[in-house]
């Protein structure tokens, strides 16, 4: 099956690069052919709240292995329709897209226009989300133009899925959720790690991950962690990501709080190759979201064998097994996280939570994810596979 596949690849850094690598790897090892095409602007400096769009430490091999052509200007329409002529002469089957917000629906509607010329190509969109985390004026809109050419869609998530079923009931889908990500190598000892963070054996590390936006609730953590530390002095949270937000806000709330000599920040982007320190340093990470879909943190966590607290939202209590593999509570509660912390805690030995992460994490593999992807193809092309 012949793929053209457009979304992030490196040179462009992220989660969502990340997962398109390992994808592509997969699909390529199940023989089908493949051509990666990326972003020349992803985002407008003025709308990009990091400081930076591209990776900029030495990528894996894996972040290298897609060669993916970079052609696509998310502003400019005549990239657009250059992208468009571009998969029509090459004649996929299928046209690959990684939808995860509107702002890109009219360059994926031009291009997916002037694909569709070729009635053997059909137009997939693997969703992150349907509806996005934050909302801004015109996205119903956006949306509805994003899907008027979409011919199947892969759901990552229950609560993606009934999104998906609400504003097109006929819609072709199916669900499969996100795979684990192998791309940030194996864990490392945990005193190896903490002595590399300049963290003690002795203490209670939490983690805090990825790219710091309201949604994800920071605030809410930092609210409970004057009552987490009067119950576990010794205990570290470790905040390791890029404010996409105002950075200002998170740092007054820390020194209104008094909770800086528990806290350790990292907050710049985390290199591929820094990560496995952090969660291998860890005893469980935290994610506080006050909205999700689902996330590629858990995850991360689940390959480094690192439990999750999370909260009651989005797809994420189907990740996380409560006092299985993590614990889950309500969202936007700084109690509740208080008292998921303290009884992960007093139950992470009773409970084996890495044993039940090792036997849980089988089933978010990419060969699954890929075969997801094949039996959508075979609906919308039934004589191809």
């Amino acid at each position: 099956m012949k793929i053209f596949y457009i979304s992030t690849f490196y040179p462009l850094r992220g989660g969502i690069a990340h997962f398109n690598a390992l994808l592509f790897e997969e699909l390529q090892k199940r023989g089908h052919s493949l051509q990666a095409i990326t972003f020349s602007r992803q985002y407008p400096k003025l709308f990009f709240p990091g400081k930076s769009q591209e990776e900029l430490a030495s990528p894996t091999e894996e972040e290298l292995r897609p060669q993916a052509e970079i052609l696509l200007d998310s502003i400019n329409p005549l990239s657009w329709l250059s992208v468009g002529l571009r998969v029509y002469e090459g004649s996929p089957e299928i046209l690959l897209f990684k939808y995860w917000i509107p702002f890109f629906a009219p360059a994926y509607f031009v291009i997916s226009l002037i694909a569709k010329l070729r009635r053997n190509t059909k137009v997939i969109f693997i969703l992150d989300n349907f509806k996005p985390h934050e909302k801004r004026f015109g996205d119903s809109l956006l949306l509805w133009l994003a899907t008027r050419l979409t011919d199947g869609y892969i759901a990552m998530s229950d609560l993606v899925e009934r999104d998906l079923k609400i504003a097109l009931p006929n819609a072709t889908y199916v669900k499969s959720p996100h795979p684990i990500y192998h791309i940030f190598g194996n864990p490392i000892s945990k005193t190896d790690a903490r002595r590399s963070l300049n963290l003690n054996d002795d203490e209670d590390v939490l983690l805090f991950f990825g790219y710091i936006r309201r949604y994800k609730g920071l605030d809410i953590l930092l609210k409970a962690m004057p009552e987490i530390i009067s119950k576990r002095p010794k205990v570290k949270l470790i905040i390791a990501g890029e404010f996409y937000g105002d950075e200002a806000f998170y740092k007054e709330k820390i020194s209104q709080l008094g909770i800086a000599p528990n806290l350790l920040l990292a907050t710049d982007y985390i290199p591929t190759g820094e990560v496995a320190k952090f969660f291998s340093a860890a005893d469980l990470a935290v994610l506080p979201y006050r909205s999700a879909t689902q996330s590629g943190i858990v995850q991360i966590a689940y390959h480094f064998g690192l439990p999750a607290l999370v909260t009651d939202v989005g797809g994420l209590s189907e990740v996380v097994l409560h006092k299985k593999t993590g614990v889950v509570v309500l969202p936007e509660s700084p109690k509740a996280i208080v008292d998921g912390v303290e009884e992960f805690f007093e139950h992470r030995t009773s409970h084996n939570f890495h044993e039940a992460i090792k036997n849980e994490r089988v089933k978010y593999s990419w060969s699954h994810f890929a075969e997801s992807l094949e039996k959508l193809t075979q609906l919308l092309h039934p004589k191809n596979l």
